[in-house]
Order: structure tokens, then C-alpha cells, then sequence
């Protein structure tokens, strides 16, 4: 009987520690899939803050409605494709 109850501290002792060591490789490879996840929302943060339109001034990159009548207007070269495909 006591061998019994030997053997089965032991061994209950033995399945403690194997889950302790999956439970710490598990937590381990969590906090760096964590990790990588927060870089990839720094990046997000940065390129959004790129693409808001709140950050730029387009005010002097405005063209006067007016200013369009003064350019000459520019003839368009008709270009006759189809002596190529014959």
C-alpha cells in the first residue's frame, strides 16, 4: 500500500512539473506573440497618422479657376495605331 501511494505521488509529482514547463513555454511564446502584435499596431498607429488628412496643408496647392482661361489649350496628337496591327 504504501509503495501504491509512493508511486502515485511521484508520478502525479512528475505530470506537475511537465505541465508547469508547457505552461511556461506556452506563456512564453504568448508574451512574444504579444510582442509582435504591439509592433504591428505601432506600425498601424504611424502609417495612419501618415494617411490622415488633417496633417497637411493644401491650401497652396490650390489652382484658380480663373488662372485656367489664360493657358493655351493644347491640340491632342491623334496617334493612327492601325497600319501597326495590319
Amino acid at each position: 500500500m504504501k509503495f501504491l501511494l509512493a508511486f502515485a505521488i511521484i508520478f502525479n509529482s512528475l505530470i506537475f512539473a511537465a505541465n508547469s514547463d508547457v505552461n511556461s513555454s506556452q506563456k512564453k511564446r504568448v508574451n512574444e506573440h504579444i510582442k509582435k502584435q504591439m509592433e504591428k499596431e505601432k506600425k498601424y498607429a504611424r502609417e495612419q497618422t501618415f494617411y490622415t488628412k488633417d496633417n497637411y496643408d493644401l491650401k497652396g496647392a490650390e489652382v484658380n479657376p480663373e488662372s485656367l482661361k489664360t493657358l493655351p489649350e493644347i491640340e491632342v496628337d491623334d496617334l493612327d495605331m492601325d497600319s501597326v496591327y495590319d
